[in-house]
This record gives C-alpha cells, structure tokens and sequence, in this order.
C-alpha cells in the first residue's frame, strides 16, 4: 500500500512546541530526523529513511516532506515551525517510498528535507526542527517506461513504405572536416539533450544521426533539410544488416502534429551494442512497426520504415565517407524543423506515459 493514501497537501504547521495556544508548549521536543538516506531511485520514486530517538517514536504521528528541484534557487528557505509544509504523511515504518506524489521527474536534481510531527486533538500539529538538507538526483526512464512508450509509437506508426538508403544531412565544413581531420570518416558524437526528458540516451550514447524517410509520391529523400544543404547518402545494408542490433530509444514531439522516434542501429558486440543492450527494448530487424530489414532466399535485403513518424536512427559506429557520396541537395533549409536539443511537449497525450516528463 501506498504510504501516501491518507497524505493531505497544504496541511498548516503549527508553531510546535513555541505555540502557547495550542497547549503543546510543556510537551518534550519531538526528535529531529538525523542522517537522512536516500535509496531505490527511480525516474520517478525513490525511498526515504533515517535515524531517530527511540525513545519518544511512539508520539510522532506524521512526517513533513519538503521537496525541491535543486535549481530552485529559494528552495528551502522556509525551515521553520509556522510556515505551510509541501507534503504531510502519516507516519510509516521506514524506509518509505515516495512515488509519483510530487510527478518527479527523470534525470532532475531534487533536495529533501524531513520533520516529525504529532497530530493534536485541535488538528494542529506539534513538529520537529527540519533535518539537514539532502540531494539526490533521479534516475532515467527503465525498460519498462520506454516499453510503455514503444507501445505507443507502435500504435501510431502507419503503413510500411520501402527504401534504399539512409543519407545525413549537413553543413559542407562538416564533411571538408571529416575528410581532412578525420582520416575521410565521420565519427559518433555523444547524443544531445532532445527528446523524452528520461531517455537513457541522451548526453550518454555516441552515435551518427542518419535518416531514412521518403517522400511519398517519389519514394526518394526530401530535398529539404534543417541541418544543411549537403547530405551524405549511402546504401541502406551499408548499415542495417543481419550483423546489426536495432533498439528502440525515444518517442517525442515538439509542439506540432508530428512524432519523432529515435530509433539505434549498432553492430553486434560494439560497444554502442553493450550500451544499448543493458538500457534499451530490442526490437527484431525483420519484424517490428519502424524500420525493418528482410532477408530473402536469395540473401537480397529489402528495406522499409514507417510512414507516418519521422525515424531519426543512431548508427554507433564510424562511418567511411567512402562508403557513400556527398552532393548538394536543391531543396530549402528548413531551421524550423531542426530536433537539435529540442524540448519534448509534456502536455501530449499520444507520446507521454504516466511518470515524470
């Protein structure tokens, strides 16, 4: 059972044990929580206890939770007896699990601070001095939660359109760079921050950016592009083959009708395959709602994505600028659909799951 079915929000404090009104001014100071622990982090719970005097345990009926983001710059400030509380609890054995009260969210800095408190017959309440001060940060989104977010790309996904190749788009001093500082190769870079909030990917995976949507009424690439007016294109078995692993890692959008899905592709025993193995779903080449890779009898490969999501497939490994060609592409360069860092909308139902944002 969850500790906090009985929790009231917004609960008044009373002045404690300095409130001669109350009656509570010859009662023993109730104990002040001491060496707070933190454990059993989630992206959206963790569990919370700590040690008190034994001998007055019997007196305390509740617990006075405050929490903060750590960026809050006036967080905690008011650690005093008479000021309203951010959560009261009744009292529990501990360690006691905080969950989903606060809607925590993944990968966010949080400090905490405890008090113990006795009901009194007018409601109000006698309470301890706050504890020290404790950080914790929480965790990225598990298996579990990015399974619950594959299963509501797959719902959305649309019909299976073939294509050849997956191609990149850039700035030209990209490639001139890949060329003469980087032996002709582009190399992985760590992920950056765009998307799911959770997504265990994001400031961790290194990876090359790929794309592999097709225009329908040609099947071929758009000629338009937000991130530059060159576009390396290459064979899709160049990358996607039976000797690849396929990982599904976000689903997002941005504001605006369309959904994203961040999808990894990564040799088998690579160390982007390691990382991927531990942290997300794997999905099967020849089999799955995204993008698919199908071997027939004659070991000819064919190649299909999804038509109504925009795939944005990780490739872990270097990529040989040799491997492709590099050309100017006629069409415009859309900045405004760049996901460069782009900030996932909390408010959508299609894309969002039931923890933090």
């Amino acid at each position: 059972m969850d500790p906090y079915s009985g929790c009231m929000r917004g609960k008044q404090c009373a002045a404690g044990n300095k409130s001669q009104d109350s009656g509570i001014a010859e009662m023993e100071e109730l104990p002040v929580p001491q060496h707070i622990k933190i454990s059993n982090i989630t992206c959206d719970s963790f569990k919370i206890c700590w040690d008190m005097d034994s001998r007055v345990k019997e007196r305390i009926t509740h617990y006075f939770i405050d929490l903060n983001k750590k960026e809050n710059k006036n967080a905690n400030k008011f650690k005093h007896k008479d000021v309203p509380t951010k959560l009261v609890a009744k009292a529990v054995p501990l360690p006691m699990t905080v969950r989903g009260h606060w809607f925590l969210s993944p990968r966010t800095e949080y400090t905490v601070a405890v008090q113990t408190a006795s009901k009194q017959g007018d409601g109000d309440y006698a309470v301890s001095d706050w504890s020290e001060i404790v950080e914790f940060c929480t965790a990225d989104y598990s298996t579990v939660h990015l399974t619950q977010l594959l299963e509501k790309a797959e719902a959305i996904a649309g019909r299976m359109l073939y294509f050849s190749v997956f191609y990149r788009n850039q700035h030209k001093e990209y490639f001139d760079h890949a060329r003469e500082a980087q032996n002709n190769k582009m190399l992985p870079s760590v992920k950056d921050n765009s998307g799911s909030h959770g997504s265990p990917i994001s400031g961790k995976l290194e990876g090359i950016f790929f794309s592999c949507n097709t225009e329908f009424n040609t099947g071929k690439p758009p000629q338009d592009s937000p991130y530059g007016r060159y576009r390396f294109q290459l064979p899709a078995e160049t990358l996607f083959n039976p000797g690849t692993n396929l990982y599904f890692a976000d689903f997002y959008c941005m504001y605006t009708a369309y959904h994203y899905v961040i999808l990894v592709l990564a040799p088998h025993g690579s160390p982007g395959d390691e990382f991927c193995k531990q942290r997300l779903p794997l999905l099967d080449i020849a089999d799955n709602r995204f993008l698919t890779c199908v071997q027939d009898e004659d070991g000819r490969l064919t190649f299909r994505h999804a038509q109504d999501l925009i795939l944005e497939v990780i490739y872990t490994d270097p990529v040989d600028l040799s491997l492709g060609t590099v050309a100017e592409i006629s069409g415009h360069q859309l900045m405004s659909l760049s996901t460069v860092n782009a900030k996932k909308d909390p408010s959508c139902k299609t894309c969002n799951i039931s923890v933090g944002r």
